[in-house]
């Protein structure tokens, strides 16, 4: 009885020094994390909504993407170029439904990396007559501004 009651208190003590993480993820639940989620989230409702203005406020003034092709500058993006460059492709996407699963988050001092994976589908009759979809891992990086996280890449 002694040694159930010495191992059930071990346990607890163990289980009490463990962070505290957000509900059905391994990411720890912190202010950052909290406030990185919700960005990430305007991001995917901005998205959807086919709003560039909104994506635009979720953007630190040194974003940077490089459209996944590292080789080729033609369809790199600022923060000046990024909504013009939304104003066009919107208009052509149809019925955009974006999932987000982030898998892990890792904050440094100011800055973080949100792992995630991106299912995304939408219709654009100009290309194609059937939906399109895709799905990929990606990489998000933040910076904390002023208070505030903001997107520098990954998008």
């Amino acid at each position: 009885m002694l040694k159930r009651f010495l191992a059930f208190s071990v346990l607890s003590l163990l289980a009490a020094c463990a962070p505290k993480r957000i509900p059905g993820t391994d990411i720890v639940d912190n202010s950052d994390t909290r406030a990185i989620l919700a960005v990430m989230e305007q991001y995917r409702t901005a998205l959807e909504a086919r709003d560039a203005q909104a994506i635009q406020k979720l953007v630190s003034p040194s974003f940077q993407d490089d459209g996944g092709t590292p080789s080729d500058p033609s369809d790199d993006l600022t923060a000046e170029t990024l909504v013009p460059y939304l104003e066009k492709v919107f208009p052509r996407i149809q019925g955009p439904r974006i999932e987000l699963s982030i898998r892990r988050i890792q904050v440094g001092e100011g800055v973080a990396a949100a792992i995630y994976y991106w299912n995304a589908s939408w219709r654009m009759p100009s290309l194609h007559s059937r939906p399109m979809k895709e799905s990929e891992l990606e990489q998000m990086v933040l910076r904390k501004e002023d208070g505030t996280w903001k997107i520098v890449t990954g998008i």
